[in-house]
């Protein structure tokens, strides 16, 4: 598989860096080009014909990659005139006679350490003609939102320009890093400025060929001052590599209620969800290190009849715009529908089970282990209740019992905690 790498943009949001002296793609981490990261992180995967396709100052670029040789891959150019810009797009009409398969697509202002293999897969087995490569932001109040469902394929994009101020949003963010198939190529018909998103990505949504593959794997812009430093940092601290789906990773369990938002009994109205003090800065403060943030939650109210799976949905929509407004977020979150007790009016048959799912059964914790490879003795589980703190024992992690919630009064199991702390931050403080 060959990829294309568009690093023509100007990068006018980063001048105060670059001084308009190198490409955006060129702004160094480590002494080495943000560009050099990209394409290595390629050529691990055995992805090692590589078009970049270059604009503004794109002689720098030439210049030092050349040929690639040096670096173990075999580059080729595509020179834009920088004085008429084709956009994001516009360019791939000079690839029509060179791409005869599908190819790997990324813009060059992305700092990244990701599994290209994992990614391949998933676009192979759901046979789509673009997979985007998505994540939670920490700032989703001014991107484009990826809208999809239960499947993974793309139903939409809420663009940042959209008044959200009427409705509640997960926190989806395409990475600019897609595989798109040869066939993508026939929708840039002539020489002139086209937009990759809106051209290529949006009509194929509209046809159902357009499918979301999530990662909490490493993928910054860095296209600002403030996010480059962020990306700085990162690499400084090695939370780069530590997030690669290769590596085992540590994460932090979160309970929902009681531990993230206020114990308000059963919660099946989404205006009744607020979050407890301090939960924004301890979530931040995970997403900033090297664990991953996971909500594990029972949720009987599906059983009982109490609530519809959607309007489940739009609670955890409520959290997630929250969240994502003060710049935190999750990176997954798993909840059991389940209930074994019977006799509930309007209850859901299928649905009262003695399930490996509830707490403190361990299935939520398997099933988060397999899909972001976590050690779970490495990793810890945060909540109010005692059948939180049983599970935490059940699977092998570390337990924290907060003060908030139930704080442990139900009682309902034997087990001691690892750990007590006020709240959410205060557990996050003796972690990190």
């Amino acid at each position: 598989m060959k990829a294309v790498i568009q690093a023509g943009g100007k990068g006018t949001r980063i001048n105060s860096v670059t001084g308009d002296k190198i490409p955006k793609p060129m702004i160094e981490i480590d002494n080495k080009p943000l560009l050099y990261y990209q394409i290595m992180n390629l050529k691990k995967y055995n992805i090692k014909d590589i078009i970049i396709i270059v604009g503004h100052l794109g002689h720098i670029i030439s210049n030092y990659f050349k040929d690639g040789k040096e670096f173990g891959v075999n580059i080729s150019y595509v020179y834009e005139d920088a004085n008429n810009p084709l956009g994001t797009a516009g360019s791939l009409y000079y690839l029509k006679d060179k791409i005869n398969e599908d190819y790997i697509f990324l813009l060059a202002d992305i700092f990244i350490d990701i599994n290209f293999r994992k990614m391949i897969k998933f676009h192979e087995e759901h046979k789509g003609l673009i997979t985007l490569f998505t994540h939670p932001g920490s700032h989703p109040y001014d991107s484009d939102l990826v809208v999809v469902d239960e499947k993974d394929k793309v139903i939409s994009f809420d663009y940042k320009t959209n008044d959200r101020s009427g409705y509640d949003y997960h926190n989806l963010v395409n990475a600019g890093i897609m595989i798109f198939a040869r066939e993508t190529l026939d929708y840039i018909k002539e020489l002139k400025k086209y937009s990759y998103e809106k051209d290529i990505v949006v009509p194929l949504i509209e046809k159902g060929m357009v499918y979301s593959y999530k990662s909490s794997e490493y993928s910054k812009d860095v296209g600002t001052p403030q996010r480059y430093e962020a990306a700085l940092i990162d690499y400084k601290n090695n939370i780069t590599k530590k997030k690669n789906l290769t590596r085992k990773k540590k994460a932090i369990f979160l309970d929902r209620d009681g531990t993230i938002n206020k114990l308000v009994g059963y919660l099946t109205n989404k205006d009744d969800f607020e979050l407890i003090d301090g939960v924004i800065d301890a979530i931040k403060k995970i997403n900033q290190s090297e664990y991953l943030c996971i909500v594990v939650t029972n949720q009987p109210i599906i059983a009982r009849g109490d609530s519809t799976v959607d309007n489940l949905e739009e609670i955890h929509k409520r959290m997630e715009t929250l969240l994502g407004k003060e710049g935190a977020f999750i990176n997954q979150l798993y909840y059991c529908p389940h209930h074994p007790d019977k006799g509930f009016p309007g209850e859901n048959p299928e649905l009262k089970i003695d399930c490996e799912c509830r707490k403190p059964k361990i299935g939520m914790l398997l099933e988060a282990s397999s899909d972001f490879n976590i050690d779970l003795s490495k990793s810890f589980m945060i909540g109010d209740s005692t059948s939180d703190m049983m599970m935490a024992k059940n699977a092998g992690c570390k337990s924290i019992l907060v003060k908030t919630g139930e704080s442990g009064a139900d009682s309902k199991y034997d087990v001691n905690p690892d750990m007590v702390a006020n709240d959410l931050l205060d557990a996050i403080n003796m972690i990190i």
